[in-house]
């Protein structure tokens, strides 16, 4: 009675598994240095060879999601190997372009000279050419970005990609170029998002999706007050925390009367505190409009410079204090100041006036005025310590402001 033979892929998926069962145990710590090296090559190559094989098989097996009325073989196989969906229905798209229609990039990936990742970016960047473009220019630009697998890495043909009609086409690779950007920016925008979520430790965790024109613009202005503290200090920060506090400083100078109307009035945070707890270090102080919490000295300290309008409360909460004519010091009084100062007034501190803030030496919470002989320029690490109750300040004779921890 003759018995039907297994089909050759059924075969050598049987050998390839008999193999690795048989090295079951071995430790490759023992292997000599050369053999490591050239068994990470070896399996590597082999692992490519063995998923182009499988990408093969699933570009032709939507019989096997019909049989159980799958969605497609994607979310078959994610259900079979316990694989994420999301993964499998990349391959599932990688499969169907080498199989329909980048033959000779599959041909490259099924002999191993392009892995995976490499495919992926190569493919990707023949399906983003224009659909009108001549089939001979696609047909050198799939061999051009073959052929330079064997020297780049996927990051390296991701960009090479973007420019391949440059390469191929000269003529027509700068007008297709600015049709791309043109729909980048647009899918940019249309993908723009920026969620705050509150942790209940007193901080908020900021994240989101910027066009790159943005996000440039935002890492420039952020550079721009970091590079001055750091040249202040010592200490380093790392750039993570230091732009952090850097955004912390670019919100606070923010002009408010310059932002969209809301609510009938300029874009405005309004702090709300106690004038007994207003004069204490140890008090704390409310934002309208949200459960958020900030201490007294922070109060202080925005009420300075910040696009804060301090709302001062009576024992009652009736409004003794909605902020005053003026409390911010206007374009003209921060040029006479710079021209006065020339640079942060804290004693033996050097940051140039124009990196400084303008601060009320009279506390706008005890009825300063925003006036040039009220006025002193400090750099933002100094004013904090103006409004930080651990530490007293003396003015010298000189104008320079001196900071005492107290004890």
């Amino acid at each position: 009675m003759l018995v039907n033979s297994p089909h050759p892929v059924l075969a050598c998926a049987a050998t390839i598994d008999a193999a690795l069962q048989e090295i079951t145990g071995v430790e490759p710590a023992f292997m000599r240095t050369p053999e490591k090296a050239e068994a990470l090559v070896r399996l590597a190559r082999a692992e490519t060879k063995l998923t182009a094989l499988r990408l093969q098989i699933m570009a032709t097996a939507d019989d096997v999601a019909e049989e159980i009325g799958a969605r497609d073989v994607a979310a078959w196989l994610a259900h079979q190997t316990h694989a994420s969906p999301k993964s499998c229905r990349a391959e599932l798209h990688l499969a169907a372009a080498l199989d329909t229609r980048w033959t000779r990039l599959a041909d490259s990936v099924s002999a191993g000279a392009v892995n995976l990742d490499q495919a992926r970016v190569i493919a990707r960047a023949l399906d983003e050419l224009p659909d009108d473009l001549d089939a001979e220019l696609l047909v050198q630009a799939e061999v051009h970005l073959v052929e330079a697998a064997a020297h780049h890495r996927p990051a390296q043909l991701k960009i090479l990609g973007r420019r391949i009609l440059d390469v191929i086409a000269p003529d027509v690779g700068e007008a297709e170029e600015a049709k791309q950007l043109a729909r980048e920016e647009e899918r940019a925008w249309e993908t723009a998002s920026l969620t705050l979520a509150r942790r209940g430790d007193g901080t908020t965790r900021l994240s989101g999706l910027l066009p790159d024109a943005t996000a440039v613009r935002l890492a420039t202005y952020l550079d721009a007050f970091t590079s001055p503290r750091q040249q202040a200090t010592d200490i380093v920060a790392p750039q993570h925390r230091a732009r952090g506090q850097a955004f912390c400083t670019l919100l606070e100078h923010l002009d408010p009367t310059k932002l969209p109307m809301h609510g009938g009035d300029a874009t405005t945070v309004i702090v709300a505190i106690n004038h007994d707890a207003l004069t204490k270090d140890l008090a704390t102080a409310s934002v309208v409009g949200t459960d958020a919490k900030i201490t007294a000295a922070q109060a202080r300290r925005l009420a300075c410079a910040a696009g804060i309008l301090p709302a001062v409360l009576g024992g009652k909460s009736e409004i003794l204090d909605l902020g005053r004519t003026r409390r911010h010091f206007s374009p003209a009084q921060r040029k006479a100041l710079r021209l006065r100062d020339q640079r942060c007034r804290g004693d033996g501190c050097t940051i140039p006036a124009q990196w400084c803030e303008a601060h009320h030496w009279q506390p706008w919470s005890k009825s300063g005025k925003t006036n040039l002989a009220d006025g002193v320029l400090l750099c933002s690490h100094h004013h904090h310590r103006a409004h930080d109750p651990r530490y007293s300040t003396e003015r010298m004779p000189d104008g320079d402001i001196r900071f005492h921890r107290r004890t």
